[in-house]
């Protein structure tokens, strides 16, 4: 049975009010495969061992997350059992309308990012699990900055590379309690229409921390020379906009590796992301107040 069929038959058998939408599949995805179901609707289903926990996750908090936040989001709906058909839960959303921006960039969009954030970085629950690794200070997520950048930057930035991860590498942690974080925001995870970012997609890495690692958004989705005016909406310290920088610069680096495997044609990777690293890299390295 090919996947549409077995999309087909699981919704047959589990959700059979949904089973005679249009069934479509969507490129991309990276821990699910996805598939639009009629007009409002998207069938996600797993393809990494992780997928499964990521979507309970989705399914447990983003339905009282979403009506507060100011952009369109992709809110469970349903979530499918597993099954002698299908070993794994999955899940079906709300469909987010937009072009994702790995393929066309945002271009209008730092009021509507910095409102989006400024709602969901509220203090989280204490039950909302931390991930040190995506929530935490930009220097615990990589041991050897230098080491790692200079298998993936070209040479010629790796002296402004070291100069920015200098002065985020001492800048203080965040202090106050974790707030809720997106944690994956990079141009594969929104959309946009017209140039105007459109939504948020794929929150299967919520958890709480550090603002800082959404804020890299700043650099890594919003045109040249937004940061400045993103902060001006979204105001920070100063430690924590360093922190973001040092976010912003270690993401982009995994963006130019990730479409580099993409080019060889490697497993998991995706051309669509190097030029769009490239970009985040060359703002994270422009002068900044």
């Amino acid at each position: 049975m090919d996947e549409k069929a077995l999309v087909r038959t699981l919704l047959e058998e589990q959700h059979p009010d949904l089973s005679g939408l249009a069934l479509r599949e969507v490129e991309g995805g990276w821990d699910n495969r996805m598939w639009r179901l009629g007009e409002d609707l998207a069938v996600r289903m797993p393809r990494s061992p992780r997928a499964p926990e990521l979507l309970r996750a989705e399914h447990r908090w983003l339905p009282d997350l979403a009506p507060r936040l100011p952009l369109p989001v992709p809110v469970p709906m349903r979530l499918g059992a597993p099954s002698a058909r299908f070993p794994n839960l999955w899940s079906v959303t709300t469909w987010v309308s937009g072009h994702p921006a790995d393929l066309a960039p945002v271009t209008r969009g730092t009021r509507a990012l910095a409102a989006f954030l400024t709602e969901l970085h509220r203090t989280a629950p204490e039950e909302v699990p931390l991930n040190p690794l995506r929530g935490g200070h930009p220097r615990e997520a990589v041991e050897d900055l230098e080491e790692y950048a200079r298998g993936i930057a070209d040479p010629a930035h790796m002296d402004g590379i070291l100069e920015v991860w200098q002065a985020v590498a001492d800048a203080p942690a965040w202090h106050l309690p974790p707030v809720w974080l997106h944690a994956d925001l990079h141009p594969a995870n929104v959309v946009n229409r017209e140039g105007a970012l459109a939504g948020v997609l794929d929150f299967g890495e919520l958890c709480a921390g550090d603002p800082a690692t959404d804020l890299a958004a700043a650099w890594v989705l919003l045109p040249d020379g937004s940061a400045d005016a993103f902060f001006a909406e979204y105001p920070a310290d100063e430690a924590t906009v360093l922190r973001a920088r040092g976010w912003a610069l270690l993401r982009s680096l995994v963006l130019i590796q990730i479409g580099r495997a993409g080019d060889q044609g490697l497993p998991g990777g995706k051309p669509t992301w190097k030029p769009a690293g490239e970009k985040a890299l060359s703002r994270v390295l422009a002068p900044f107040p």
